[in-house]
This record gives C-alpha cells, structure tokens and sequence, in this order.
C-alpha cells in the first residue's frame, strides 16, 4: 500500500516559523512533522510515500534527500507552480498511485496513534469506497453520518451552514481526523479541478458511494496547526 502525506500548505496559522520554513519541517521533540509522519506510516508497514511540496519546497526535498526519507522510498509531487490543496494535490499526484491498488493519506501536521491496520480492517470488512478516522471532537466544521456510519453531510458549527449529500435523520457529528484510506477508483471519479479539498470530494462522492467513518476516539491525536499546539504535541509524542 501507498501512501500520500499533504505537505505543501502554507502555514499560514504556523508563523512566524512559516515565513522561513515549511510547517512540514517544525520540530517536535527534536524530529520534524514530516520525519514523524514518515515513521507513523513505517509502524504500519507503509514504506512507499508520495510527499507533495508547494511552500519552501527545496527545504523539503533537501531534508528528505539529506535523510534519505528516514529509511522510506519518497517521490515527490511538485506543486511549485499552484498550490492545490487535498483534493487537487491527490489529483495531481494520482500517476504517482499503483493502478488497481488501495492506498492511504495523511496530512503532515497530524500527530496521531490511531492505528492504520484496525482502519485497513475496517475497510476491507465493510468495503466502501473511502474509510477515514473520525472522533467525537467538537470542532467550528464537523462531518455528519447517520447510525451506520455513513458520510451523510457536512456543518459548519459558527454558522449554521450545512451541506447535505444524503438526507436522513438523526445524524451525528464528528471530527475528520486526516487519515483516509481509498479504493484505487477514487483517482478516476474525482469530481472537480484546479485547486479543491477532499472534504468536497467527500462530499460529491457521497451521494453514491458508501463513505464511512471509523470513530477511534480516546486515541492520541494532535492538529500541529498553532504554534501554542506544539507544546501540546511535545507532551503527547515525546
């Protein structure tokens, strides 16, 4: 199996450390995001990882070289010319992908302990077309799923907004945890061009394919997406 991790964000929530570095090189108890991104997959047995870059995206390539991918095979995704975010890096990167093979994607300022082989379990048990770690977090967007734990719509909790792929009843709200495992086919339906998220494509493919989401909270998890968060992320990855 693959792997994806999106690492060419700007950062913009991370300065001033972004204005002379990628966030996906911020150091955590004296290993950067990447290199700890790197390793989650590594517990897993996933040792081939695409590594997209936009923001600093020398530093990036330079570390990995120098590192020699802490012991993984890493191709890049050059985003140096447009910065696509999720959706429309996964797009860009989708020749990079074994044909006919599932793969996963993580994002780069993600600290987790959630654990890729019960997702992969979950996946081939239920056999949707996308699986991805949810919690109970209450967070300002939350993802919504009706009792068998199908993506079903989207809120947002500031302002009321909603945005409904299938309408049902009581639905629950959870928090995306950034760690999705896909079909292979996925590379072929994704709905949009240019510059788009894969909540949107989430959302899209929900309409008509099952897409769930496995509750894992009470597991370790971390967004490294403040400054103040990495003290967070000091106490809980040491």
């Amino acid at each position: 199996m693959k792997a994806m991790i999106f690492s060419a964000g700007l950062g913009t929530r991370f300065k001033p450390w972004t204005d002379k570095h990628p966030k996906a090189l911020a150091i955590i108890n004296g290993k950067t995001l990447l290199q700890r991104n790197i390793e989650y997959l590594q517990q897993y047995g996933i040792t081939d990882v695409i590594v997209n870059v936009h923001h600093f995206a020398e530093q990036v390539i330079e570390t990995l070289e120098k590192n020699k991918g802490w012991g993984s095979t890493i191709t890049i995704s050059d985003e140096r010319e447009e910065l696509l975010d999720t959706g429309g890096g996964l797009l860009k990167a989708k020749d990079l992908f074994t044909p006919g093979e599932r793969f996963i994607t993580c994002n780069v300022d993600i600290l987790t302990e959630f654990s890729i082989d019960t997702l992969r379990t979950y996946h081939e048990e239920n056999k949707p077309l996308i699986s991805f770690g949810v919690t109970k977090r209450k967070t300002s967007r939350n993802l919504l799923f009706d009792t068998d734990d199908r993506l079903c719509g989207w809120i947002n909790n500031n302002t009321g907004e909603k945005r409904i792929a299938l309408p049902k009843s009581d639905l629950v709200q959870r928090a995306y945890s950034c760690v999705a495992i896909f079909e292979y086919d996925v590379l072929g339906m994704l709905p949009f061009t240019g510059k788009f998220s894969l909540i949107d494509v989430y959302l899209e493919l929900g309409k008509e394919h099952v897409i769930l989401g496995y509750d894992h909270t009470g597991d370790r998890w971390v967004d490294v997406g403040k400054p103040e968060s990495v003290a967070i992320a000091e106490s809980l990855f040491p």
